[in-house]
């Protein structure tokens, strides 16, 4: 059974960083494209950041500049490091491969 859990999540202040990370189990997915998505409260599920099998990376406009997509093959494994937060990042974070979603980790950033 193919599962994603995430993890990092946690309350910051505005500028600070955080570092979420995915580890999947139940499968390989070294050929299949990642994504971060994000709910915010009262809002829709929004596509944050992914990453293919080759590393090309694609990024919200909103967050370009400040977020970076990685993933470790090896490790099954794909993160998402978060900078320059602003409290409008505020949200429930998912990683997603394929129709697979985690249970999501809460992100705070207070201003």
């Amino acid at each position: 059974q193919v599962q994603l859990v995430e993890s990092g999540g946690g309350f910051v202040q505005a500028g600070g960083s955080l570092r979420l990370s995915c580890a999947a189990s139940g499968g390989s997915f070294s050929t299949n494209t990642m994504r971060w998505y994000r709910q915010a409260p009262e809002s829709q599920r929004e596509l944050v950041a992914s990453i293919n099998s080759r590393g090309t990376t694609i990024y919200a406009d909103s967050v370009k500049g400040r977020f970076t997509i990685s993933r470790d093959n090896a490790k099954n494994r794909v993160y998402l490091q978060m900078n320059s937060l602003k409290p409008e990042d505020t949200a429930v974070y998912y990683c997603n491969v394929l129709a697979v979603w985690g249970q999501g980790t809460l992100v705070t950033v207070s201003s």
